[in-house]
Formats: C-alpha cells, sequence, structure tokens
C-alpha cells in the first residue's frame, strides 16, 4: 500500500504547520509539569491520526508507513511525547489488523480510529525487558474465559487506554497475547495501577506499573483465536518491527529540532564581537551534527519504504533505530554544548531534547539488542559456502 503522494505532503504538511503554530511553543508547559497535553490529543484526534495506518475499510485512513513515519517525525520535532501518545496505539492497531481474526478486526478497528478508544502495549516486566522469555505473567483457562495473574512494567498510556495488548504466559509454557478491555482509569476489576513511573524525560503522558490479580478475559479475545495459542511472541516481534521504525523517526525528529534551535542560537549569540556560528570550531560541531541527522533520516526513510514493499525489515529497522537513536543523543547533546550555560536551564529547549534522547536509545530494544539482531541477519544473508 501507498499513499498518494500529493495526499502524503499536504497530511504532513498539515501536521507540520500545527506543530510549528500550537506544539513547539507550549510543549514546555506540559512536559515540564509532567502533564498529559488534552489539548494537543484533542486536535491529534480530530486530524485523524489514531486511525492513520487502519485501513479504510474499517473506517481509518489507510496511511503507508512511509507517510506514517514522517508524521512521527512531525509530532517529534515538537514534542516528543506525542508520539507516544500514538505509538502504542499503533502498534495494537497493527497486531489486530495482521494477525486478528475477522471477528476480532471489525470488533475493535473501527472503534479504534477517533481516539476514543484507545490501545496500550504490553510485554516489559520488572524481571524481564527485552528477555520475553522470561515473562511471569500467566494465563490460565477457566471454561470460556482466561484468568490472569502477574504485574507489567513500562506501560505507557496504561491509564488512559481502552484495549491492552497483553502478553502472558499459558500453560503450555508459551506466550500468547490477550485483548484486555477495561475502562480508562487507575483500576478495573482485577487491572490496578500498582505504580506511576517517573522519568528522566518522555513526560507528558503516563508510563505506569499494572498489576492483574484473577482478572477474567473472554476466549474470544485470544489476538488470532483459536489458531493464535501460543504465538503471540511472534505477533509482538512483528508489530515491533514497524516499532522501531517508528522509534527511528521519533530520533529524527528530536535532533532535527536540536539541530534547527543550534543553527539559531550559533548566528543569535555573539562571542568576542561575532556570532558564534563564525567560530570554526562550532562549524565544524554544526556540519557533523547535519550530517548525522540526514544520515539518520536517510536510513529511516529505507526502512520505511521497504516496509511498504513488503519486505521483511528486521534488519533495516534495527539499524535505523540503532544509528539514529544514538545520532539523536549526539545531536541534542551538541546542541546543549554550543547554548553553553543557557543550554542547561529551562529557558531553553534543547535541555528536554538532551533529556528525550535516550528513551530512543533503550526503549523497544536497546541498542544492544539492536546490534544482535543485525549481526543475526548478517549470517543470513552472508553465509559461507
Amino acid at each position: 500500500m501507498t499513499t498518494d503522494q500529493a495526499l502524503a505532503d499536504e497530511i504532513v504538511g498539515t501536521i507540520r504547520q500545527w506543530v510549528d503554530r500550537d506544539v513547539m511553543p507550549n510543549a514546555s508547559e506540559f512536559e515540564l509539569s509532567d502533564t498529559f497535553p488534552q489539548a494537543m490529543f484533542d486536535q491529534m484526534c480530530e486530524f485523524g491520526l489514531f486511525g492513520s495506518t487502519i485501513a479504510e475499510e474499517y473506517g481509518g485512513l489507510g496511511l503507508d508507513i512511509m507517510t506514517y513515519t514522517r508524521i512521527i517525525e512531525e509530532l517529534s520535532r515538537g514534542f516528543m511525547s506525542l508520539a507516544g501518545i500514538l505509538n502504542t496505539h499503533k502498534i495494537g492497531a497493527t497486531m489486530i489488523a495482521r494477525f486478528g481474526t475477522e471477528e476480532q478486526k471489525q470488533r475493535f478497528l473501527p472503534r479504534m480510529c477517533d481516539g476514543s478508544f484507545r490501545a496500550a502495549f504490553s510485554l516489559s516486566e520488572p524481571d524481564a525487558g527485552s528477555d520475553t522469555g522470561a515473562l511471569r505473567c500467566r494465563a490460565e483457562r477457566d471454561g470460556d474465559e482466561w484468568v490472569v495473574n502477574g504485574t507489567k512494567m513500562w506501560v505507557t498510556n496504561g491509564v488512559r487506554s481502552s484495549l491492552v495488548m497483553l502478553m502472558v504466559r499459558t500453560p503450555d509454557d508459551r506466550i500468547t497475547c490477550l485483548l484486555v478491555e477495561k475502562e480508562p482509569g487507575e483500576s478495573f476489576e482485577g487491572i490496578s495501577v500498582s505504580k506511576k513511573i517517573d522519568k528522566l524525560g518522555y513526560r507528558g503522558l503516563e508510563t505506569v506499573e499494572m498489576s492483574y490479580v484473577d482478572h477474567r478475559v473472554p476466549h474470544g479475545n485470544v489476538l488470532g483465536g483459536e489458531e493464535g495459542i501460543g504465538h503471540g511472541r511472534r505477533y509482538a516481534l512483528s508489530a515491533l518491527e514497524l516499532g522501531r521504525i517508528n522509534v527511528a523517526s521519533r530520533s529524527v525528529g528530536v535532533a532535527q529540532a536540536a539541530f534547527e534551535a543550534a543553527m539559531r542560537y550559533a548566528q543569535q549569540r555573539h562571542t568576542f564581537g561575532r556570532p558564534i556560528f563564525e567560530h570554526q570550531a562550532i562549524q565544524f560541531k554544526l556540519a557533523e551534527m547535519a550530517t548525522k541527522l540526514q544520515a539518520a533520516r536517510l536510513m529511516t526513510y529505507d526502512a520505511a519504504r521497504r516496509a511498504d514493499a513488503g519486505e521483511r525489515v528486521d534488519m533495516e529497522a534495527g539499524m535505523a533505530k540503532l544509528f539514529a537513536s544514538e545520532a539523536a543523543f549526539e545531536i541534542a547533546t551538541d546542541a546543549l554544548r554550543i547554548h553553553g550555560g543557557n543550554g542547561y536551564t529551562t529557558e531553553y529547549p534543547v535541555e528536554r531534547y538532551f533529556r528525550d534522547t535516550p528513551l530512543m536509545i533503550i526503549g523497544e530494544g536497546t541498542s544492544e539488542i539492536q546490534k544482535m539482531v543485525i549481526a543475526r541477519k548478517l549470517l543470513e544473508r552472508y553465509p559461507v559456502d
């Protein structure tokens, strides 16, 4: 599926204008107070972003991955947490669209388009981050229901979500995905928010620990139906493949904002009677920042285009995520250094970019995990005869 280029440019342009006009001037207000940006969320709903990649037959916009990647880049340029509000929802919609039964698609996807029925993705646990084989949250069959017990960590949108893509271990000792329906809030019939997690950055949206005690889920909410039992890990990793493109595009967006802030400051700030941009040390630093930014964007777009063409992109998505996230951290750090002491204050947004970028290095598989994924694919592509 490929979105018409003119339509894609129009949609991305509309988001860019909104980010410039309404998001960038106000992002720090919500980020510093760790307050949910309700007005920005409402506008994202009005744009139809929560149904952006959902097929038109279910009421969505049916955008391709490339256009969605560009949207995430623009949102992150303004306020990276906005991309987080959207991304876990997109992971849920992708999993249902790819692996759900037709009944599940008809039941859930139309409700997920306008933002009123949002999804959260719940894989990690306190003692099992990237190690999906160590999951302890369990679900046992009881007639036409599954009884869930366990604790999940790092659940973005956990409080405000109406649907949780919950990865559990079933009695056959395999991983299954349950579609957990709930009312938004901190507790709901056997589900509770056991801890709110304060973070260095990525603020303005909730990240929580969620506990399940004898929570019952209908058997009809096993993702993929009867045939989906035991295949949750494969379903999750397939969705996370696209999630890594998303993280790469977030990295590009934050890096773009940091670079632009550094360019403005370097031309406005004077030392020794001239703009600091005229000092060769600053010129070299900005040249390196621009080069890393361009390389990160091209790698991210290449992975998105390959995904739209139907290719497996676990290696390309891993490469894009690895390079773009590390580049964003380096660019944000250099932007702060160019600002000097001012960059260390909340008066300038570069301190927020500096705090946000470590998340992309860690989230959806650390840089070390990406290197493992890339290395394994290299063995497949370059075997010894």
